[in-house]
C-alpha cells in the first residue's frame, strides 16, 4: 500500500488452520445440546486421551505444562439414539472439488469399519462448499476401497451425502437425516 511521502507498507496475511473446523463442531456441539435438552438421543464429543507429564499453578489454577497424546483418538463423537449405537467423525475442507482423505487417520478407517461390523451406526459429517453432508461409513468405506485416489470427490458426496440442515435453536440437525437413513 502506498502511504504519502512515498512510504511503502505491505501486510503479510498470517493463515492458520488451528480452529478449522470450530465453526462444525460448535454447530454440532449445539444440535447435541438440544438433542440431550429434549431426551431424543444422548451423543457426547469424546476427548482426546492425554497424558499429563507436568503442571503449574497460575492465579490458584491448574496449567498442563507437558502432556503427551496417550492412544490415537477414534472418532469424535459418539451416543446412542433410539436404541442404536451411533460414532462419527466432523471435518471441514476448503477444497472445493474433493475431500482429502488424509484428513482420516488409518487407524479410524479401520475404527470405521469395526463399528459397522458390530451393527452400529458410523458417518462423516463433510463441510464443503459450505453445505453440511452427512455421509454413511460403508458409502465411505466403499469408496476407499474401489478407487485409487487421494480425496472423495465432491460429486460422490453429493450422489451418496444427505445435506444436513442447520435448525434455529437445534443446530446441525443430524437426526433428521439418521431417522430417514435408517430409522423409516
Amino acid at each position: 500500500m502506498n502511504y504519502p511521502n512515498n512510504i511503502n507498507k505491505s501486510y503479510k496475511k498470517f493463515v492458520t488452520y488451528n480452529n478449522r473446523g470450530m465453526d462444525l463442531e460448535n454447530s454440532i456441539n449445539e444440535a447435541n445440546e438440544y438433542y440431550l435438552e429434549n431426551n431424543l438421543a444422548l451423543i457426547y464429543k469424546k476427548p482426546t486421551p492425554i497424558g499429563i507429564v507436568k503442571v503449574s499453578y497460575e492465579n490458584n489454577s491448574k496449567v498442563i505444562d507437558k502432556a503427551y497424546f496417550k492412544e490415537p483418538s477414534t472418532l469424535d463423537y459418539n451416543g446412542i439414539y433410539k436404541g442404536k449405537y451411533i460414532e462419527f467423525e466432523a471435518k471441514e475442507t476448503t477444497n472445493k472439488t474433493s475431500f482429502p482423505l488424509r484428513n482420516i487417520h488409518p487407524h479410524q478407517i479401520k475404527h470405521i469399519s469395526k463399528v459397522l461390523e458390530h451393527g452400529g451406526i458410523v458417518f462423516i459429517i463433510i463441510k464443503i462448499n459450505q453445505l453440511d453432508y452427512l455421509l454413511d461409513g460403508k458409502d465411505f468405506l466403499d469408496y476407499i476401497e474401489n478407487n485409487q485416489r487421494n480425496s472423495i470427490t465432491y460429486d460422490y458426496i453429493k450422489e451418496k451425502g444427505f445435506v444436513i440442515n442447520y435448525k434455529f435453536n437445534k443446530g446441525l440437525d443430524y437426526l433428521s437425516i439418521l431417522d430417514k437413513k435408517y430409522f423409516s
